[in-house]
């Protein structure tokens, strides 16, 4: 291996066609370190099992008791509506002591305020009823009852 110093034997200067691949193979180290370094730290996670999706048809039985509110948080006991949330916690409260105790079934409106519903469910623990359920609309293109 011999290195030439200065201009060539004839007296032109030659170009240089090769890549001098240094400076990449130590970014390319630097990178491979760093990536090393960084993805055990991205992918840990605390070890939880997630719940899963399932569309059950609903069940109605007469018991079961389905609490209305509409767009402008207006409150539906079954089909009655309700004046306001302390008329509907004193019906929760004669039904909190049936035993067994009656569902409580939720359908808030699609275009009304989440307070509303919150409201709802916040009345319903305050009265001591133990299961509340939510009715909403199955996905599109889900036939009901299937899986």
């Amino acid at each position: 291996m011999g290195m030439s110093v200065g201009p060539a034997a004839d007296g032109e200067e030659s170009v240089v066609s090769e890549i001098n691949t240094t400076p990449l193979v130590d970014v390319m180290l630097v990178l491979l370190i760093i990536f090393l370094l960084t993805i055990p730290v991205a992918i840990q996670t605390i070890p939880v099992k997630l719940p899963t999706e399932a569309n059950v048809p609903t069940v109605t039985k007469p018991e079961n008791i389905t609490i209305g509110v509409d767009e402008e948080g207006n409150i539906y006991w079954n089909a009655t509506q309700l004046p306001d949330y302390s008329a509907l916690f004193e019906r929760m409260k004669e039904v909190a002591v049936l035993n067994p105790q009656p569902e409580i079934h939720i359908r808030g409106d699609r275009e009304g305020r989440y307070e509303f519903v919150g409201k709802v469910v916040v009345t319903c623990q305050r009265a001591g009823i133990m299961k509340i359920g939510f009715i909403t609309e199955p996905p599109a293109g889900v036939i009901s009852g299937s899986r």
